[in-house]
């Protein structure tokens, strides 16, 4: 058997050798498999932002109402088996290590029968899968790569829920450019007679969903904003209310971050574990100290004091990003930041540059073949500083923890420290400031 080291490198050179297949690939894999998807309960989650966020909240309250639980999500920030969680736990290595070996065989007996390789995410996709069955999950909570309709998990014939979280550009080469054929593509895991749960804050993906749903004969629960309402923040903590419209009942939750839109992204989790009830018996107390003990790296995840790290990764997520800015800073701040080649980094610096308030940005590369290498990045925001006369100190580091290092000595006593753009940049960042056990 080979070692973990030489299989996580294996898996990481994928990408390398092989192209998108069709979804009868990856059902001909799960099927070598024994279809081990078929054994969960599943609750499929696509949408551009936030859909780690509304997992991780949908599998604290499932495990704070004792339900063995599977979450799958991606990426990971340190290491591939957080990619799998048991039970709130990245899966053990060794159960690891068997499952992967385990989907290898199967592979190579497909490769060997003229089939094509699959690709990193269906190959992942499978593992967990595998991992799942063997500690005998019953709810599997899970998140698609990218997309939806073409995603590899789309092969889930049968999930009790899905859910789709806020719709915005994204991957547009590969999404479509505009925000109805994006939210088409993620509505593309809707299954016939299936509830539906989706963020309701963008309306334009909001009459796609539902439009979906109709032909397929679902139930549909938007989750609109204005019916979030936050009651205080402190900068740690958030405690909130969400009125469903479905009843009176207007219940207090505290989650443990203080971005505003962790709030949102609860109130999306709440309405699908609400409709859980036939499921799971999940009061309102379990639901409470679920959404309290809910524990997800890199998202607005104080490290230190005054230093936040979020792997905000695309223009709404900025957005968002600077929205939480503003509830923990009083004073310009520092921004740690880097990108991947595929997103709107040009659209990404004018709003950092002209909705921050920044005295510094340290640009930096997320490491791979995927970043934007820090001189061209460096320029954009130099050249964009120009064109709106914003004054801000640009500082160009190609090394991540060098430009960590040079950004924490930046900081000043009580002057915050973001450091945001991609979460491959947030994972680099948690290895190298020890954020993660």
């Amino acid at each position: 058997m080979r070692t973990y080291e030489e299989i996580v490198a294996g898996i990481l050179e994928i990408p390398r050798f092989t192209t998108k297949n069709k979804l009868e690939h990856t059902k001909e894999l799960l099927c070598r498999l024994g279809n081990p998807q078929d054994g969960f309960k599943i609750i499929h989650v696509a949408g551009s932002n936030g859909k780690g966020s509304v997992c991780a909240y949908i599998d604290s309250v499932l495990r704070a109402a004792g339900k063995r639980t599977g979450l799958f999500t991606s990426p990971h920030l340190i290491y591939i088996e957080e990619r799998f969680a048991v039970d709130g736990k990245s899966c053990a290595r060794q159960e690891f290590i068997e499952a992967s070996e385990r989907v290898r065989s199967a592979v190579e007996s497909m490769v060997q029968q003229g089939m094509p390789h699959p690709t990193f995410f269906e190959y992942i996709f499978a593992v967990g899968m595998v991992i799942f069955a063997r500690y005998q999950a019953e709810f599997v909570i899970l998140e698609t790569g990218l997309g939806g309709r073409l995603d590899a998990t789309n092969i889930v014939a049968h999930p009790i829920l899905t859910v789709i979280t806020s719709i915005s550009l994204e991957h547009t080469e590969l999404l479509g450019d505009t925000i109805p054929e994006i939210a088409a593509e993620k509505a593309g895991i809707i299954k016939p007679g299936v509830p539906v749960i989706y963020d309701a804050s963008v309306p334009e993906a909001g009459r796609v969903i539902e439009a979906f749903a109709r032909r397929k004969g679902c139930r549909v629960y938007p989750v609109f904003p204005d019916k979030v309402k936050i009651l205080l923040n402190t900068g740690k903590m958030i405690a909130f209310s969400y009125n469903s419209g479905y009843d009176d009942t207007v219940t207090k939750f505290e989650i443990p971050f203080g971005a505003p839109y962790q709030a949102r992204n609860a109130a999306v989790a709440l309405e699908a574990v609400n409709r859980l009830a036939c499921y799971a018996d999940i009061s309102t107390e379990k639901i409470q100290k679920g959404f309290a003990g809910v524990n997800w790296k890199g998202r607005m995840q104080q490290v230190d004091t005054d230093v936040y790290f979020d792997g905000a990764h695309n223009a709404d997520g900025i957005e968002k990003l600077l929205e939480a800015v503003r509830q923990v800073a009083n004073l310009p701040g520092i921004l740690l930041f880097s990108m991947v080649k595929e997103k709107d980094y040009l659209r990404t610096a004018e709003y950092l540059l002209c909705h921050g308030n920044w005295e510094e940005i340290v640009v930096t590369s997320v490491p791979g073949t995927r970043g934007i290498d820090s001189h061209t990045l460096a320029g954009i925001f130099v050249q964009t500083a120009q064109v709106h006369q914003q004054k801000v100190r640009i500082t160009q580091i190609e090394d991540i923890e060098e430009a960590y290092q040079y950004a924490l000595s930046l900081k000043k006593p009580g002057q915050p420290l973001f450091c945001a753009g991609s979460l491959y940049l947030i994972g680099e960042l948690e290895r190298i400031a020890g954020g993660m056990e």
